[in-house]
């Protein structure tokens, strides 16, 4: 099995967490270590290959400017700190890119961006016109105006979906650990370092461990989640250690690594949008021959629908359950939920009847469904 190399990439997206940005001791960015990431961008930029980097270290570069040393932050300290080191995030990343001859552009995301087509197509075009002009864009989700309901949480996952949104080939995410083990191996000397994953199946997943202490928010439960939403839009990822100097550089020289092999039936761009959206605001009961149905391609009609869970209005994202509760689908309903609640169960030909109008036939049509 052939594995991916970051050397011949196209199009890579990198994801830099807290604890490597920020000096923990010194509240400040780590600008020697920066500069040599920067100089790792600047020597894939001359081989062609665009880069995207996401980075944490917003929270962590204020928390003591602003005295904020306590452990855990309320939401709105939590903000308050965003606001202030955004923009020593930001300072830090021009300041190391431009001393490569590179231009840093700053974008801040919330789940909205990525989950409202409207916005999502206006933040992809953004993101492409800014590697098309040469620019280094650096992302950061918007924890300033985010609320506890409504964010991604930590940046492996926010990761993903910009890789997913620009159609990245890989995505690369820099952590303390050289990747993903059957154990943690920081409790575990018997654990064993899996140098790639084919397919993320529920062993894997289980091997997901609790977050570090510190400043991350992540952990590898938050990066194998990551790694369903790139792998099933057509892009590699990777787990390598990124507290070393020249991180990329010895990625691409061959460190150790875990590869999470692409998915081999790549969906389109709107079933990739679908299949990576991260906060379904309703769920669609259906009965076995429902579940049937959708395995073999079918669309989900209201004759197969037992419940609706939710408030939703129609093109909301919605996860389908089958009679066992287990999430078989992910779609964008047809109907808001007070409609699909009066016409779950009946036949297509009584939608016109039930509600005074006549809708589509399906619930979810299977060009806005994808399967789990």
């Amino acid at each position: 099995m052939s594995l991916p190399s970051l050397n011949t990439a196209a199009r890579v997206v990198v994801k830099i967490g807290s604890a490597l940005v920020v000096d923990a001791d010194a509240a400040a960015p780590r600008v020697e270590w920066l500069d040599g990431v920067a100089a790792d961008i600047a020597g894939l930029r001359a081989r062609g290959i665009e880069v995207i980097v996401v980075s944490s270290g917003a929270i962590a570069l204020a928390r003591r400017a602003l005295n904020l040393t306590q452990k855990k932050l309320r939401l709105e300290e939590k903000q308050a700190a965003a606001s202030v080191g955004q923009i020593r995030l930001a300072q830090a990343w021009a300041d190391a890119l431009s001393r490569h001859g590179m231009i840093a552009a700053q974008l801040l995301l919330t789940p909205d961006d990525t989950e409202d087509r409207r916005r999502y197509l206006n933040a992809r075009a953004t993101l492409s016109t800014l590697l098309g002009l040469g620019a280094i864009p650096v992302i950061n989700e918007n924890d300033t105006v985010a609320t506890a309901e409504i964010r991604f949480g930590d940046n492996d996952r926010l990761a993903a979906r910009v890789a997913e949104m620009v159609q990245a080939d890989q995505l690369i995410l820099l952590s303390d650990i050289d990747g993903l083990y059957t154990a943690d191996p920081r409790s575990n000397p018997d654990a064993e370092h899996l140098p790639v994953v084919a397919a993320l199946t529920s062993e894997i997943e289980a091997m997901g461990g609790d977050p570090p202490p510190g400043y991350s928010s992540g952990g590898m439960r938050t990066k194998l989640v990551a790694a369903r939403i790139a792998t099933q839009s057509g892009c590699a990822m990777a787990i390598a250690r990124g507290n070393l100097d020249h991180p990329l550089k010895a990625l691409g020289d061959g460190a150790r690594c875990t590869w999470f092999l692409a998915s081999a039936d790549a969906r389109s761009a709107r079933k990739r949008w679908i299949a990576g959206s991260l906060q379904p605001v309703g769920e669609l009961i259906i009965d076995a021959g429902a579940a049937r149905a959708l395995a073999s391609g079918s669309s989900l009609l209201p004759a197969g629908v037992r419940a609706i869970e939710g408030d939703f209005t129609r093109g909301d994202a919605v996860v389908v359950r089958g009679p066992d509760g287990v999430a078989v689908a992910r779609g964008l309903s047809a109907y808001d939920a007070a409609d699909a609640r009066r016409i779950a169960g009946s036949k297509s030909d009584a939608i016109e009847a039930i509600l005074g109008w006549r809708g589509r036939d399906e619930m979810i049509h299977r060009d806005d469904l994808v399967l789990l």
